[in-house]
């Protein structure tokens, strides 16, 4: 009986832990659709395929459900930069702008499918829901600090000097990206992110004094 006990309550555990990620999957479908304000509860659970008591069971309040989405956002965005071939090349610089050639290469589909979900809900809830607000300020920032070795590896590599740092520039690529995706979303069109990315490319090559020729691979 006791193992027979244990296995329901592990197989409960379970059901719990994938309505629960069913429901952040959902949330970030939804939220980049429609923006976080106009994202109802309802809209979630029509999402997800699961009903309204399964989705307080796991979240008190939408806005529990967005921290956490901002959260689950940065968990699997994370695994897909750590596995991207930009981290191939053995030059820093090229790391850098193979990064950039990577953010490009995912301006595809439609706009909710390339889009960044933190940027979308931070330009929401900037003052009105500041634990939102900070949940996708660790998102940004915390993914632009991955490119801050490389930046500083190339600086050393190339002998660039400046009144800016690393980490100001990590920073200024996700403005770059997150300024591509409003405008995308502005126009209704992909291409003037494509150019926006373009661009970033272009000044980085100019900031360290370095073409880095386009690469097909990415």
């Amino acid at each position: 009986m006791s193992k027979n006990r244990d296995v329901n309550i592990e197989t409960r555990i379970e059901s719990r832990h994938e309505s629960k990620t069913r429901i952040l999957q959902a949330a970030l479908q939804v939220i980049r659709s429609k923006g976080y304000s106009a994202t109802r509860i309802e809209d979630v659970c029509e999402a997800s395929g699961l009903t309204k008591g399964s989705f307080f069971h796991h979240f008190g309040t939408k806005e529990e459900l967005a921290i956490a989405a901002a959260d689950y956002w940065s968990e699997i965005t994370s695994t897909l930069f750590a596995a991207a071939p930009y981290h191939k090349p053995a030059d820093p610089l090229e790391r850098v702008v193979a990064y950039v050639d990577f953010r490009k290469a995912l301006l595809r589909g439609e706009l909710p499918e390339f889009t960044c979900l933190v940027g979308t809900m931070t330009q929401e809830v900037y003052e009105t829901h500041p634990a939102i607000r900070e949940a996708c300020n660790a998102s940004i920032s915390g993914h632009a600090s991955t490119l801050v070795p490389d930046i500083e590896a190339a600086m050393q590599k190339y002998g660039v000097q400046g009144d800016w740092t690393a980490e100001s520039l990590a920073l200024f690529t996700q403005v770059a990206l997150q300024g591509a995706f409003i405008l995308a979303k502005a126009k209704n069109e992909i291409g003037p992110a494509t150019d926006a990315v373009d661009h970033l490319r272009r000044y980085i090559q100019l900031l360290f004094h370095h073409p880095i020729p386009e690469k097909a691979t990415l």
